[in-house]
């Protein structure tokens, strides 16, 4: 313990010794021990709660050039703990982009994958020449697709037979590489099941894109894509708004139902804001029927649990390609409805989820209402059992305890 006195002395207690030092360099100290306390506790802080990025190198080779290219891959928080569990896929272009997009996807995925799921991130090498080459070729010779090619036999197979993937894909890009989205979503839609083009350059017959256009949306078929495209208004962006404008009308001319589309305009923005911009929105548009609950007098809900699980089949087998539970949704509609039908809402629920926890929670609760405490005894218990989140843990163990003593 340190004690301070006006004249300048300080007390060491703890030795017994005595140091004659001036004012000021006492404060000094006092200052710096302070800051070095801070520092040294916000380090040990930062290494406790804030997740490490799980950041690697995936080498991908290719008959299409002849040294391997070096893809950087970001994992997600928990990648190697849920060795169960499987991941969409981000892909970009642009080497610089992953500090930005890795960080994104940590915030925007960290509470519960809302609003973006959890994504393994890849981006490509800095100045590989063959890649480059296939870009290049891509861009100015119509009807090259070598740049497809190597996507689709050699760098998404890579990421498959390495990682643990959902098969959901989105290609992410911006500026020249946006142009090089678009030109994969017409040529080979079924590469990736999302597109984000953030400011896209299609001037002076970029990619084709807009010639080959017209045509191919109108002819898209099998899996249903998104698209997210934008731009601005900015200096940077102006040489290519007359191009943005005849992509938006053929796009809302030609697209058939297999594209699901938003065409957004961030005018009054900065242009490197673009692509954060377009990504977060993009993340949003992409999986919001994932997240969106359906309300208890929708079209679909009115119809019963039969037509919501069939809504949700839907989405899982024809839109993404990975299941998007329901539970939420039928959750929403038991609890609009009477105790007794909202059982059977209930009981149906679980049935489709046998693991579904706050069904068996929801269910113990119409239960106690109703006095049977027995019931809602055993479904609390049930509820438990089926959850691992410390928070639901806690929670259903409180009110299980409150049953009891009853």
């Amino acid at each position: 313990m340190l004690e301070f006195y006006k004249e300048g002395t300080m007390l060491a207690t703890g030795t017994k010794r005595y140091f004659k030092w001036p004012l000021i360099w006492i404060n000094r100290i006092t200052r710096y021990t302070l800051l070095l306390s801070f520092f040294s506790i916000g380090a040990v802080s930062a290494t406790e709660v804030w997740p490490q990025l799980n950041t690697e190198t995936l080498s991908v080779s290719s008959t299409l050039f002849s040294d391997p290219a070096d893809f950087v891959v970001t994992l997600p928080n928990g990648y190697t703990k849920q060795t169960d569990k499987r991941y969409v896929v981000l892909f970009d272009l642009h080497p610089r982009s992953h500090l930005y997009l890795s960080g994104m996807h940590d915030w925007m995925s960290h509470n519960g994958g809302w609003p973006w799921l959890e994504t393994i991130i890849v981006t490509a090498p800095d100045g590989h020449q063959g890649l480059g080459k296939l870009k290049k070729q891509a861009i100015e010779q119509r009807g090259d697709q070598a740049l497809l090619d190597f996507f689709e036999q050699d760098l998404l197979p890579a990421i498959d037979k390495r990682y643990r993937t959902n098969g959901f894909r989105i290609f992410n890009g911006f500026t020249g590489n946006a142009g090089l989205v678009l030109y994969s979503l017409i040529n080979r839609p079924s590469l990736f099941n999302a597109y984000i083009a953030a400011s896209p350059v299609l001037s002076k017959e970029f990619a084709y894109v807009l010639s080959d256009a017209p045509k191919k949306l109108q002819n898209m078929k099998n899996q249903a894509r998104f698209l997210f495209v934008s731009t601005s208004d900015s200096d940077f962006e102006q040489r290519q708004l007359d191009s943005f404008a005849t992509l938006e009308n053929i796009i809302q001319t030609h697209a058939n139902s297999k594209l699901n589309y938003q065409i957004k305009r961030f005018d009054g923005s900065y242009y490197m804001t673009q692509p954060i911009l377009a990504t977060a929105l993009g993340i949003e548009m992409i999986f919001n029927d994932v997240h969106t609950v359906l309300a208890a007098d929708s079209e679909v809900s009115q119809q019963g649990t039969k037509a919501i699980l069939a809504y949700y089949k839907h989405l899982s087998d024809d839109v993404y390609g990975f299941d998007v539970p329901a539970i939420d949704s039928l959750l929403a509609l038991a609890d609009s409805l009477p105790p007794e039908q909202a059982i059977s809402v209930y009981q149906d629920t679980i049935n489709a989820y046998p693991k579904a926890d706050s069904a068996y929670h929801s269910l113990a609760s119409v239960y106690a209402a109703a006095g049977d405490i027995d019931q809602a005894i055993a479904f609390e218990k049930q509820a438990l059992a089926n959850t691992d989140h410390p928070f639901y843990q806690s929670k259903y163990t409180q009110q299980l305890a409150e049953y009891q003593a009853q």
